[in-house]
C-alpha cells in the first residue's frame, strides 16, 4: 500500500526517527501507525542492547532548584556531536525536571522517577535509540540546605556545561560561596572534612606512606611523625576544607569560609568528560 507523507511526518515528530527507517516501518505495518511505532521502538531497543558495552565519555551536566533543595544530573553519551545535539539537550532538561520533582538522591531513584507516563529510564532508552548512541544517566543528586551556590562550566564554547558544582551552605556571602564552588570545579575535592574520609582509605594511605618512608631510610623513631605529615598532605589533596584556596593558596578553604561567615554543609561535583 502507498504510505502517506503525513504519516511519515507524524511518526518522525513523535519518535525522532529517520526518514528511511520510518517509511520501512510503516510499510511493514501496512500503514498502521501504532504497529509501526512498536516496530521502531523494538528496533531501537535492539540497537541499545548492541551499544550497552560502549563507553560514554561525553555528555552534559545540568542543575536546578527542586522542592527538596537543589538537584544536579550528569547525562552521558558517546560523542561530543551528540552532547550538543538539540534532542540530547532537550532530553537532559526533561530528565532534570523529573528527577528534581521526585527529589531523587541517586541514580537508581532518578531512573525510577515518573515522566510522561513512563520512567526516566524508559525515556532515556527511547531517546538513545533515536540518537543512535549509548545514553545513560551517569550521576544524580539532590542536596538539601539553607542556601545553594551553583557553578556550571563549559569546557568548550560550542558544548553544553560539562562540569557542574552545587554547594549547600549557610551564611549570607553568596559571592564567596560561588567562588568556593568554582574552586571545587577546579580542584575536585572528594570529601568535605577529614572525618568524612573512609577509615579504610586512610589506613591504606598510611600503609603506603609508611612503606615509602621506610624504603627511604627514615629513622624508625621519626617514622610516626613523618607518616602523619605525609597523611596531612594526602588530606590537603582530597578534603575541601584543607585545600589551599584557588584564589589564594596561602589560605585554606576552611579559613576563607570562616572569614566570610559561611558553613558548607555539603557539595557535589560532576564532570561529563573522560
Amino acid at each position: 500500500m502507498a504510505i502517506s507523507i503525513a504519516d511519515i511526518k507524524t511518526l518522525r515528530e513523535q519518535l525522532g526517527t529517520g526518514m528511511v527507517d520510518t517509511k520501512k516501518a510503516l510499510e511493514e505495518a501496512d500503514g498502521d501507525l501504532e504497529k509501526a511505532t512498536e516496530i521502531l521502538r523494538l528496533k531501537g531497543a535492539k540497537g541499545n542492547a548492541k551499544r550497552a558495552d560502549r563507553s560514554t565519555t561525553e555528555g552534559l551536566v545540568a542543575a536546578k532548584e527542586s522542592p527538596a533543595g537543589y538537584t544536579m544530573i550528569q547525562l552521558a553519551c558517546e560523542t561530543d556531536f551528540v552532547a550538543k545535539n538539540d534532542k540530547f539537550v532537550a532530553l537532559a532538561d526533561k530528565v532534570l525536571d523529573a528527577v528534581a520533582a521526585a527529589g531523587a538522591t541517586d541514580v537508581a531513584s532518578a531512573l525510577a522517577a515518573p515522566v510522561d507516563g513512563k520512567t526516566v529510564g524508559e525515556v532515556i532508552d527511547e531517546q538513545a535509540a533515536t540518537l543512535g548512541e549509548k545514553v545513560e544517566l551517569a550521576k544524580a543528586v539532590t542536596l538539601s540546605g539553607d542556601e545553594f551556590a551553583v557553578y556550571l562550566h563549559k569546557t568548550s564554547k560550542d558544548l553544553p556545561p560539562q562540569i557542574g558544582v552545587v554547594v549547600a551552605y549557610s551564611g549570607a556571602d553568596a559571592e564567596t560561596a560561588r567562588a568556593v564552588a568554582q574552586h571545587i570545579a577546579m580542584f575536585d575535592p572528594q570529601y568535605l572534612t577529614r572525618e568524612d574520609v573512609p577509615a579504610e582509605l586512610v589506613e591504606k594511605e598510611r600503609d603506603i606512606v609508611t612503606e615509602i618512608s621506610r624504603n627511604e631510610g627514615k629513622p624508625e623513631a621519626m617514622l610516626e611523625k613523618i607518616v602523619d605529615g605525609r597523611l596531612t598532605g594526602f588530606f590537603k589533596q582530597i578534603v575541601l576544607l584543607e585545600q589551599g584556596y584557588a584564589r589564594d593558596d596561602k589560605q585554606q578553604v576552611k579559613k576563607v569560609l570562616e572569614d566570610a561567615g559561611l558553613t558548607v554543609t555539603g557539595f557535589a561535583r560532576f564532570k561529563a568528560t573522560a
